[in-house]
């Protein structure tokens, strides 16, 4: 490997794959780990650094999650974020305790331009902050390199050691020249070499795929997402003549979308095969509410009609799927606190049916996995289809699913995407939720009593964190016109400008 790693330890935190992307985008290697591996264990990848993740815990509660103390005797430079910080000051013999004042949001801090952190950086610096608990009294040695006006030591460093630890988050956009922040660790504290692309993933993926396979086939899910799609061209161009492709249509999906990837793969060299399920999974749903029931039925049932699918076309050997890194650390892996399953991995039952499950896209991130797709030659427009969950609809229906929402869903989501694609407004991702809520209304001489249905459009470069879209209150105004007049159902629509955090994309 001609580039270094960098290790970072999951705490638990939520940005633990954004960090993980930061360090990538500066061209070095990175990897999470749960924080139960050992000294031995990091020692033997031989990383660059460490970094340790923020978490929702308390350093000091009984359970909080902790390391191997041998970890800080490796003689590998550590910088540790939010709790990650607290948890370093207090593993070198500091404290931590419960701060007078919590800060949570953007804040101002002031840092030492000579810390090797902030070096070529201004004294003054907006940072995300979301902390209750700070560093009370800092291990012997280290001295405060950054403060807030309510945290006394925003960030500390003990250089004798190469531990750094930083209060806030600087791989998130909110916190300004956070990237630098990161690459002042990397290379300046690390001294990483750079040399990690996306063709060197691929290419070591063909590889295991074409050993592992070796004269077997694969069956794939093919929903047409950037994610699946990728999935089947690298495995086509992997395993070429091996590889079935099976459309599960579950009933959950966009207007006209099935169409469209019939017409997306017509001339391609695939074998796709695709398979009206909707009855089928409708019947699943039926009186369930919760949304991770939700996901775990869609996502077994998808197994099962995938193995119905398998011996109809004669059983494939191999499963494949699009799960791509998000995906794994979202649903828990890791001992990650779990902020959404995933039909791709929270609800898969064990025993599938299959000899195994081929998922080569797990270690790359979204626009990495756009990258990929381009090196394979796929087409923009298909590269750049915005993120589609795989439970679809079921998943911005609040409530019980039903024939009736799905149709209502289904209009005015595809109205929203018509009339934003037709202006000039920078949005990322787009899309209708049908809630659960009814509304008094009136149309024409006679009382409506019918849904309301909300917009959400978000703008984002990793999806990790978004800020809404500010839509023109014209465009606005006309989508509610439209779907209230053409969409038979809804009587009142509303628009969310709720950002990530506190909320998340979707809503379920």
């Amino acid at each position: 490997m001609d580039y270094s790693k960098i290790i970072i330890l999951d705490f638990g935190g939520q940005y633990k794959e954004l960090i993980a992307r930061r360090v990538r985008e500066c061209g070095v290697y990175s990897e999470i780990l749960p924080h139960t591996v050992s000294a031995a264990e990091i020692a033997a990848e031989a990383p660059a650094g460490l970094i340790f993740t923020g978490g929702p815990n308390s350093v000091n509660a009984p359970d909080a999650p902790t390391c191997d103390p041998a970890v800080l005797k490796l003689g590998i430079p550590i910088l540790g974020i939010c709790y990650g910080m607290q948890l370093l000051c207090r593993l070198a013999g500091g404290e931590v305790e419960r701060a007078p004042k919590s800060e949570y949001g953007r804040i101002r801090a002031e840092t030492d331009p000579e810390s090797a952190l902030f070096r070529g950086l201004e004294p003054r610096q907006t940072v995300l902050m979301s902390h209750t608990d700070r560093a009370a009294r800092l291990p012997e040695g280290a001295r405060v390199t950054a403060r807030t006006a309510h945290c006394p030591a925003a960030a500390f460093e003990r250089e004798a050691d190469r531990l750094y630890g930083v209060q806030f988050h600087p791989e998130v956009e909110l916190s300004h020249h956070g990237t630098e922040m990161l690459k002042n660790f990397l290379f300046g504290v690390c001294g990483a070499k750079t040399g990690y692309s996306v063709d060197d993933y691929m290419r070591a993926r063909i590889e295991e795929i074409r050993a592992r396979v070796g004269d077997k086939r694969v069956l794939l899910g093919l929903s047409g997402g950037v994610d699946s799609s990728v999935c089947a061209a690298l495995l086509s161009r992997a395993i070429p003549g091996r590889l079935t492709c099976i459309c599960i249509d579950h009933g959950f999906m966009r207007k006209d979308e099935i169409r469209d990837i019939r017409e997306a793969f017509a001339d391609s060299d695939l074998d796709l095969v695709c398979v009206d399920a909707s009855r089928r999974f409708l019947d699943k749903l039926r009186g369930v509410t919760d949304p991770e029931r939700k996901r775990k039925l869609i996502g077994e049932e998808f197994a099962r009609a995938f193995e119905d699918e398998a011996r109809a076309h004669g059983r494939p050997e191999f499963l494949a799927q699009g799960t791509i890194y998000p995906d794994v650390v979202e649903s828990g892996k890791n001992k990650s606190a779990v902020i959404k399953s995933h039909h791709n991995v929270g609800g898969l039952p064990e025993k599938l049916g299959f000899e195994g499950v081929i998922e080569p896209l797990s270690g790359l991130f979204k626009d990495e996995v756009r990258r990929l797709g381009r090196l394979l030659g796929l087409p923009d427009k298909l590269v750049d289809r915005q993120p589609f969950p795989g439970p679809g609809l079921a998943i911005r229906i609040l409530g019980e699913v039903t024939e009736e929402k799905l149709a209502i869903l289904r209009e005015a989501d595809a109205i929203l995407r018509e009339e934003i694609g037709r202006s000039s407004v920078r949005a990322d991702q787009f899309f209708a939720v049908l809630t659960d809520s009814r509304s008094v209304g009136v149309m024409g001489d006679f009382r409506t009593y019918d849904y309301v249905l909300a917009l959400r459009a978000v703008t984002t470069t990793d999806f990790m964190t978004c800020e809404y879209a500010r839509l023109p209150h014209r465009l606005l105004a006309k989508i509610s016109a439209r779907i209230t007049n053409e969409v038979r159902g809804v009587n009142r629509v509303v628009y969310d400008i709720t950002s990530k955090p506190p909320a998340t994309i979707e809503w379920e």
